[in-house]
């Protein structure tokens, strides 16, 4: 009875690897988005300046990625309990905003330019976007041997795919301004851009604030979950179940869990660890185990703010079931009642009628 412990830490592939991978891709947008500028005030195209804009913001996110690996790899001190793990998250959302933020202002100038279209050099357009594919495609592949299920080094590796696109729209604009001389290709080919950086964007802005909100991974149901514990043999009730993720790929749990009188609780825990090991991967838990029995052995039998019905030697508490019987002392009915004052979230119980469960040796 008590505080039980699991855990389980790592990342996959290691912080050094990922650096290692997001600096060769960085070199390769930064010498590139040099050229790009100057050749896209030569050939004033705006679909040219939109892509070195981009690399701008690649460029930003793969420097904010790197500095939020060197963060995540500190120990957890002090005040800062899981470490810094959530730099990581913290840089999947600046790189979020910032594709955002960059889509409202292309957006702005591609539709003016829909109106006013300028002079564009086709020619010198289709020429860059052609060098830029060749480049992004190295860049892309660099990210991509990194680890992608940390999501801040997806947060760079969608700004260089996004990249990657807007240069292959850019060079078909080139190609039609070349071959047509219609000039509006140049601001069409930036609109695509754009609403693939909006749904790049608002993807990892959702996902970060998931994980700052503290909902449940994807693919996890939390009540499906309970239900699945209370349906190990000797698991009376389930209540205050959190699931969580401390940043990508590092799920923890937390509850409260309540097994019958006499029943093992340390094999009971271990078969719960188990059990949320093999079906959903979860192995950084805390879960405190009790006897059912306990809980109702602590009725006060004195008044409490808190606790109605609570009584003394001269006014005994009504028996358990009661009207105005106290909360711990209905806990011992075969409907057991919350166990916590200020419990969090469903309890789940077990049903009399089911049989041993997912948990049964």
């Amino acid at each position: 009875m008590g505080h039980e412990h699991g855990h389980a830490h790592g990342h996959g592939v290691s912080g050094e690897a990922d650096r290692r991978w997001l600096t060769i891709a960085l070199a390769l947008i930064v010498g590139f988005m040099s050229i790009e500028v100057v050749i896209g005030v030569l050939a004033n195209s705006l679909a040219l300046l939109s892509d070195a804009a981009h690399m701008l913001t690649d460029a930003a996110s793969i420097v904010l990625a790197l500095i939020a690996i060197r963060l995540a790899a500190r120990p957890a001190n002090g005040k800062y309990t899981y470490g810094y793990k959530r730099a990581e998250i913290l840089s999947a959302q600046a790189n979020g905003v910032t594709l955002l933020v960059l889509a409202g202002w292309l957006t702005y100038e591609a539709v003016r330019r829909l109106f006013e279209p300028p002079e564009v050099t086709g020619g010198l357009v289709l020429a860059t976007a052609l060098a830029g594919i060749v480049v992004n495609i190295a860049a892309t592949w660099a990210i991509s041997k990194a680890n992608r299920s940390s999501l801040n080094v997806e947060g760079a590796f969608q700004h260089v795919l996004n990249d990657l696109y807007g240069f292959i729209a850019t060079a078909v604009a080139g190609l039609v301004v070349l071959t047509t001389g219609f000039a509006r290709a140049d601001a069409i080919a930036t609109l695509v851009v754009v609403a693939l950086m909006v749904k790049a964007g608002l993807g990892l802005v959702r996902e970060s604030g998931r994980i700052f909100l503290e909902a449940a991974p994807a693919g996890v149901d939390p009540d499906a979950l309970g239900r699945g514990l209370v349906d190990i043999e000797g698991v009376d009730e389930v209540h205050d179940l959190h699931v969580w993720q401390i940043t990508s790929g590092d799920i923890a749990l937390s509850a409260h869990v309540l097994v019958r009188a006499g029943a093992d609780c340390h094999g009971l825990r271990q078969r719960i660890e188990h059990l949320l090991d093999h079906d959903y991967g979860i192995t950084h838990t805390t879960l405190q185990v009790d006897h059912t029995h306990d809980v109702g052995a602590a009725a006060p039998t004195a008044p409490h703010p808190h606790r109605p019905g609570g009584g003394d030697a001269l006014h005994p508490p009504p028996p358990p079931g009661a009207p105005g019987a106290p909360r711990d002392a209905q806990r011992l009915l075969p409907v057991l009642d919350d166990h916590c004052d200020d419990a969090h979230g469903p309890v789940h119980r077990d049903r009399p009628s089911s049989a041993a469960g997912i948990g049964a040796p």
